[in-house]
């Protein structure tokens, strides 16, 4: 009995040891790199998500290229999103314009492990009425028609992102921070090609539920803070899935950063889980839209 014990000892320390040296292994490697080498291979490594990697924020944000393009968006993406793990306040905005039905979205909170924002552009092949709206399949607009965009992130006051390009689906992931969204406050701007376009947008706004003084029109820019959803919150049984699913939230955020240790910023914390724990790190970037776009599109079907 005692020599069973010594022998599982024996190889308990073994793998302990191993585990110790590997682990020591990769943090050596990460600090010998240079910075340009480590956004490199970041950069990389995440192409295949659709994201890339912002180090003068060490944030995360969305390609122009990303495959989440093809999937377009449907209300019922946001509907099942606590399926994976995402609590996020939603404000959808449409408005008619060119003879089309355009959606704006925005959106902030919790994405897994990630805190985050986006906004999002799609517009359908024509003029939708409001009753059908939530269950139209609205498309990613193309090159041609994206719009300027910008958005400054807030969490309890202090700035977590500032990122704005033309783009389709502007996004900022800060990896491994937690937030409830009503934690969170974005102050976005749109610029449109011309006025028009502009006005159909904050009419829009209203119609969603903004006052008129809450939206600032400047040229054909169009600028509101987004701090609360204006949508009804669900019954008791939703805040309650709400409450265990940001639970689990918190707790893989902890274990990220305990995993994650020996680093400060999320370019090292990122490629030491790459190294360390590959399954996890791919887990850590799935932070919105792509395994549910693709089972939701083979129920649409």
């Amino acid at each position: 009995m005692y020599l069973f014990f010594g022998i599982i000892f024996l190889i308990l320390l073994f793998f302990f040891c191993l585990n110790f040296w590997r682990r020591k292994k990769i943090i050596k490697k990460i600090c010998c790199m240079s910075t340009r080498a480590k956004c490199h291979l970041l950069d990389e490594l995440l192409e295949p998500f659709g994201f890339r990697y912002v180090a003068s924020q060490d944030i995360i944000t969305s390609r122009i290229d990303a495959l989440q393009r093809k999937f377009g968006y449907c209300s019922l993406y946001d509907k099942t999103a606590l399926t994976f793990h995402m609590v996020f306040d939603a404000f959808p905005v449409y408005f008619d314009h060119d003879n089309r039905t355009w959606l704006i979205e925005f959106w902030k909170g919790q994405y897994g492990i990630n805190t985050g924002g986006e906004i999002g552009i799609y517009y359908a092949d024509g003029i939708i009425p409001p009753s059908k709206r939530e269950n139209t399949l609205f498309q990613c607009v193309s090159d041609r028609d994206m719009l300027g965009l910008s958005f400054n992130l807030f969490r309890r006051g202090m700035g977590i992102a500032d990122v704005g390009a033309r783009h389709w689906w502007l996004t900022a992931f800060s990896v491994g921070r937690f937030s409830n969204p009503a934690d969170l406050n974005m102050r976005a701007s749109i610029s449109f090609p011309h006025c028009e376009m502009a006005e159909a947008f904050a009419k829009g706004l209203a119609e969603a539920g903004y006052c008129q003084e809450d939206i600032c029109i400047c040229h054909h820019t169009v600028s509101f803070s987004f701090t609360k959803s204006l949508e009804r919150a669900g019954g008791c049984l939703h805040r309650l899935r709400v409450r265990f699913v940001q639970g689990i939230n918190r707790f893989w955020c902890k274990v990220y950063l305990f995993v994650t240790r020996p680093f400060c910023l999320s370019l090292d914390k990122i490629l030491y889980l790459y190294y360390y724990l590959p399954f996890a790190f791919r887990k850590t970037l799935c932070v919105r839209k792509f395994k549910n776009h693709r089972k939701i599109k083979k129920k649409s079907r």
